[in-house]
């Protein structure tokens, strides 16, 4: 039996899909944009190379998780197949679980995860925006 009572606004606005599709554009392209400059910082700059150092990793691992942050960020925003984006986000979720566990197990301040921690924000409302696109079209 459907209920009489009328959808208050927020959820009527949670499941347009109008308002998901600009949730999720906004929400990825600030997402794409914090971890393609991570990935430029990764290849160019001596700060984070000696970051990655700091924390115990290989040279060859800042410049590998660089490249491979560049072909998520690309599997991201291209019209491919949802099972690539899956796997996208969930090495996106496993890079960036990683840099605060690393960060916390150093004992760095926020100064040094906050960064982390907010793009991961991002992340959750990217994926789960997706999410609920991918419902919408199923």
């Amino acid at each position: 039996m459907e209920s009489t009572l009328p959808k208050p606004a927020l959820v009527a606005a949670r499941t347009s899909p109008k308002a998901v599709t600009i949730t999720f554009w906004i929400a990825t392209a600030l997402f794409c944009l914090e971890m393609g400059f991570t990935a430029y910082a990764q290849l160019n700059l001596q700060d984070a190379a000696d970051g990655f150092t700091r924390l115990g990793f290989p040279g060859y691992f800042r410049v590998e998780l660089a490249w491979a942050k560049v072909l998520g960020l690309l599997v991201l925003v291209a019209p491919v197949p949802g099972r690539l984006k899956e796997w996208a986000y969930a090495g996106f979720a496993i890079n960036l679980v990683s840099a605060l566990i690393a960060h916390f197990a150093v004992g760095d301040g926020p100064e040094a995860w906050a960064f982390a921690a907010f793009t991961s924000v991002l992340w959750v409302v990217s994926y789960v925006s997706w999410r609920n696109l991918q419902g919408g079209r199923a």
